[in-house]
């Protein structure tokens, strides 16, 4: 059984680079960090209508199941495995299946309100927040909506104007306060990359 070493905490808008940044990481040390994304714990809303769903909030910290969230991150603490939801941004449901998550000596999590949550901030040994400007985040978002969850572009533009921005202002940029370390353009920036990669191997040693 493995007991973790540390949950190391990467918050920062949509789009700013904060799952690139975490990936890097898991790369750079793949048999040391498991990875668990806040995105995969959106609340299950089966009972709306497609339509109805569409229509959500999901920038608001409301939209994510935090219980679960907090139990998962427990649990893998204390060493024990999880079943990791699966959301499919598509249909914006939580699929029927699961995946096996084991504790490693390092847990990051990463999403836009992971730091927002006190009870969630109490689980963390190390808080990350990605800093980067509004109009690459827009940009980034909408090229990733597009490609990736069979968005159209009105409906990006719709929602980020309607909730994305207005809760970004109103909880994400308000968790950087939270944050032990600020890294400007997450992924991109080589020497914040280098520096967390350093304090991360800190905790192995």
């Amino acid at each position: 059984m493995v007991i973790p070493k540390a949950v190391i905490a990467i918050a920062g808008g949509s789009g700013s680079g904060k799952t690139s940044l975490a990936r890097r990481i898991v790369e750079a040390l793949p048999e040391h960090v498991v990875l668990l994304s806040h995105d995969m714990y959106y609340r299950d809303n089966r009972h709306l209508s497609y339509e109805e769903r569409c229509r959500l909030n999901y920038d608001h910290p409301d939209s994510f199941d935090n219980e679960l969230f907090y139990q998962h991150i427990a649990d893998l603490k204390a060493g024990r495995p999880i079943e990791r939801p699966c959301y499919n941004f598509s249909t914006h449901l939580r699929e029927d299946r699961t995946v096996t998550v084991y504790p490693r000596e390092i847990v990051l999590v990463e999403g836009i309100l992971v730091l927002a949550s006190p009870e969630l901030r109490s689980l963390y040994d190390l808080r990350v927040f990605v800093d980067t400007d509004a109009d690459v985040r827009v940009l980034r978002r909408i090229r990733r909506d597009l490609t990736e969850r069979g968005r159209s572009l009105e409906s990006v533009i719709e929602q980020y104007l309607q909730t994305v921005k207005p809760m970004h202002e109103a909880f994400v940029e308000p968790s950087k306060r939270y944050a032990d370390i600020i890294i400007p353009e997450g992924a991109f920036n080589q020497p914040g990359f280098d520096v967390l990669l350093a304090r991360i191997r800190s905790y192995l040693t």
